[in-house]
């Protein structure tokens, strides 16, 4: 085919389906790459560092996997009000007002960090309790890696929020280039200082722990000079950041409120699951870590897609297009979809290299590839209207609806069939993740309903 004729193919597909009256294409792919580039760095840092601390041993790997499911369960409380916060500035700077753009982004910060110090001190003082409640059956030695990680987690939480509601205004606003630059800052800094620590020095999970406060200060740090001294959109003063008007916060909290209470009870159904898979042991622990990092992979285009999509529908709804949010939503779905066909396509073949990373023990490398097709297979269809879909329904200010159908389908689906499947029946981790994959059908159908009508829209938020 000749060259132009195919690039004018391409250009006239991404006009049809990537363009609106709100924004083109070229927008798009502009907010779209360096997400996309984000996610990639921070997966495959996620690999390094999983690897680095497999070399510890499976308890150390089994340790930082169990306490990462509590990270993941309590730092998405934030990222939640976070998401609230990019919601608000993305709709301001839709509708055109640059100074409710400003106060909306420190509402946010504000919020976020206030929130996160709050969290991170409890869980400190609570480690205890915490730990024997759901972690209670492990092995002795995994208990005492985990106390180390959970200590030095939570007191990392302000870091991570800070650059999570940054970051969050950043994109909401369009700027997703400088949510990469602080990812990168700080992710980088982590694989570096995980080299040292765990690598070089032999320190283990305590090493690890001091890496991610070091890494997570230095990229809030970055984050608030970027707001104060370098953004010329903004124009956030100090004071802004310790103090949120009460209208600011309840727009924020329309999002944020739901969206964290969804997160509580969606990965408290995680974790729950988590529990069961603790139960069979530490082999089927770190199946369960190695299988959940490796679909991570899989899953970089498509995530990045749902944190793009809030701010492109959050901008079409601020200018009230309602045509051009449903048209953004549609053609995120359907991409989304074929990414996963084309990483599956080129990651299959390589799922021995890639597992190798963690050095597993021979006899979980079966249950892993099991794990890893069976997941690949159900992504296509399921994962795009499962995640990406609620993201743009939230993003139009469908908050309460999305968050209680996803608690509602986690709870009554994905943990109760995955305690008959895993348990009950014997199938074990590959039982507790075929139980993921049908919830995701389920609520991925709820979701389609629900965009199919018209109330998803009419939240006036702004």
């Amino acid at each position: 085919m000749n060259p132009q004729l195919a690039k004018a193919r391409t250009l006239g597909l991404l006009d049809k389906h990537l363009s609106g009256a709100s924004m083109d294409y070229r927008k798009v792919i502009a907010l779209f790459f360096p997400i996309l580039i984000d996610q990639a760095f921070i997966v495959g840092l996620n690999l390094v560092n999983t690897s680095m601390i497999s070399s510890s041993g499976v308890a150390a790997i089994s340790a930082v996997s169990m306490i990462d499911s509590i990270n993941v369960f309590l730092i998405n409380v934030f990222v939640a009000v976070a998401t609230g916060g990019t919601v608000v500035v993305a709709q301001y700077k839709g509708s055109g007002n640059d100074a409710m753009v400003s106060r909306a982004a420190a509402g946010a910060v504000a919020s976020v960090s206030a929130l996160a110090l709050g969290i991170g001190l409890l869980l400190a003082m609570f480690h205890a309790p915490v730990l024997s409640v759901l972690f209670g059956s492990a092995s002795p030695d995994v208990i005492s890696n985990a106390k180390v990680y959970l200590i030095g987690s939570s007191t990392s939480y302000l870091g991570i929020g800070i650059v999570q509601a940054v970051s969050g205004a950043m994109r909401g606003i369009g700027k997703s280039r400088v949510s990469l630059a602080l990812s990168l800052i700080m992710n980088l800094l982590y694989v570096l200082l995980n080299v040292v620590f765990v690598q070089m020095l032999h320190m283990g999970v305590f090493g690890m722990a001091i890496a991610i406060n070091i890494a997570r200060y230095a990229g809030a740090l970055c984050a608030i000079y970027y707001v104060l001294r370098m953004d010329v959109a903004l124009h956030l003063r100090l004071k802004e950041l310790f103090y949120v008007p009460l209208s600011m916060f309840k727009k924020i909290m329309t999002i944020g409120l739901p969206f964290a209470a969804e997160q509580m009870f969606f990965n408290g159904g995680k974790m729950l699951t988590q529990v069961f898979i603790v139960g069979l042991g530490t082999n089927a622990i770190a199946t369960n870590a190695i299988g959940g990092t490796i679909a991570l992979v899989y899953q970089i285009p498509a995530g990045a897609m749902s944190l793009a999509i809030v701010t492109v529908v959050g901008q079409c709804i601020g200018g009230r297009n309602i045509e051009d949010a449903r048209k953004f939503i549609r053609s995120f779905l359907w991409i989304a979809s074929f990414s996963f066909v084309l990483m599956t396509a080129i990651l299959m073949p390589l799922f021995h290299p890639l597992a190798g990373i963690f050095h597993p023990p021979a006899e979980i490398v079966d249950d892993i590839f099991w794990l890893t097709l069976m997941n690949a297979v159900a992504q296509i269809p399921l994962w795009a209207v499962s995640f990406i879909l609620p993201a743009g329904l939230r993003a139009a200010g469908d908050a309460r609806f999305t968050s209680v159908t996803s608690m509602l389908s986690m709870w009554l689906f994905r943990v109760v069939l995955g305690y008959v499947l895993g348990i009950v029946f014997g199938l074990g981790v590959i039982g507790v993740w075929l139980a993921m994959n049908c919830e995701w059908g389920v609520r991925g159908a709820i979701f389609l309903w629900r965009f199919r009508g018209e109330k998803w829209y009419r939240h006036q938020l702004v």
